[in-house]
């Protein structure tokens, strides 16, 4: 079971209409370490309870289901125009653009700038959040040293829902704890104490020989618009995890990914076991974005591909998702390994939607 820390269950949230959906996320912001966004999310709250501007920007999604995050969607726009310098009063509180981090007095310029730009706000809500999370690699670089332990092997590391392909670089990364080192001395991004309980053992390095990634809208990590977009859907008061988004970016651009605009049934199309390597497959914080059909028909190419899986070409899928998430759900996320030959399936540990801290069982 996770453990108190990493999972926080969201009760003060029933129903649901809008100010259902952003006290829903206030929650989820104040459990995971957001305070900034917290407050204002209560206020926008607030303020659709009494038909006022968020209302009038999220009319016509009352009833969206809690797991589309329609409110980080709004949230995401809102900060690319501050990261932009579109919205100098907002900067002004923002942590993220070196303001002072007063929540309340942001609330004024915010209601103002959803009055403004209600257009430019409404067609950001048709994009899923194209986060990136880098603290999502602590989950895969574990898992991937969990799976050395049972056959160490150069591995094929491909990623469904991929966004940017930030976290196909996992062995890019350092990691730091007690005990436990992993990943080059050199890295701009560095993990410390990120792993807890039953930590899998671990070499100096891990050896990816190729990396692919699929998206249906991917996002360029090399480019001044596809680094603004990956930092807006950050919480601008989390200045850890804008540090670690910076270094990736860094290493992105020194390291080029390829990211695929296809759908995930259509990047496993093709997948097959190759000998003398792992091949795994990986996602994060995505199941929820594909609709039944597609999800049977990758666990499908998934049966099949393992079919043909062999003791020197294994195959390998590996999660970070939520069982599913309602305003009743809590905030920790599984960490599943399944293998092939052999099709074995396990539950390695839970960490938060943002990665960290990992708790391995």
């Amino acid at each position: 079971m996770p453990r108190p820390h990493v999972h926080v269950r969201l009760n003060s949230v029933v129903g649901n209409g809008l100010a259902a959906q952003l006290r829903w996320q206030a929650d989820a912001c104040a459990a995971l370490g957001s305070p900034f966004y917290a407050t204002i999310l209560e206020r926008l709250a607030e303020d659709a309870e009494a038909g006022g501007v968020t209302a009038r920007v999220l009319a016509g999604h009352e009833n969206d289901p809690f797991d589309s995050l329609l409110t980080l969607r709004l949230l995401g726009g809102v900060h690319r125009r501050v990261l932009a310098g579109l919205e100098p009063g907002l900067a002004a509180h923002y942590p993220s653009t070196g303001g002072d981090g007063d929540a309340e007095a942001a609330i004024v310029p915010l209601l103002a700038g959803l009055a403004a730009e209600t257009d430019d706000l409404q067609a950001g809500l048709a994009r899923p959040p194209q986060t990136n999370e880098v603290g999502r690699a602590a989950a895969l670089v574990g898992a991937l040293w969990h799976l050395q332990s049972i056959r160490a092997l150069p591995i094929r590391l491909f990623e469904i829902g991929a966004s940017a392909g930030l976290n196909l670089l996992a062995d890019r990364f350092r990691f730091e704890t007690e005990g436990h080192v992993t990943g080059p001395p050199e890295s701009p991004v560095v993990f410390r104490d990120a792993w807890q309980g039953a930590i899998p053992s671990a070499g100096s390095q891990l050896e990816i020989v190729e990396r692919r990634g699929c998206d249906r809208s991917p996002v360029d990590p090399a480019s001044d618009d596809g680094a603004l977009t990956l930092m807006s859907y950050v919480w601008p008061d989390q200045a850890e995890r804008l540090d670690r988004l910076r270094g990736a970016l860094a290493i992105a651009r020194e390291v080029p990914v390829r990211v695929v605009r296809e759908s995930a049934a259509e990047f496993l199309a093709a997948l097959a076991p190759v000998e003398e390597t792992w091949t795994v497959v990986w996602h994060s914080v995505m199941w929820m974005y594909l609709d039944g059909a597609e999800r049977e028909t990758v666990l499908a190419q998934l049966e099949r591909a393992g079919a043909e899986a062999g003791e020197r070409s294994p195959l390998a899928h590996v999660a970070l998702e939520a069982p599913g998430l309602t305003p009743e759900s809590g905030t920790a996320f599984e960490i599943s390994v399944r293998t092939w030959p052999g099709g074995a399936e396990r539950v390695f540990g839970h960490a938060p939607a943002h990665g960290l801290p990992v708790d391995w069982e």
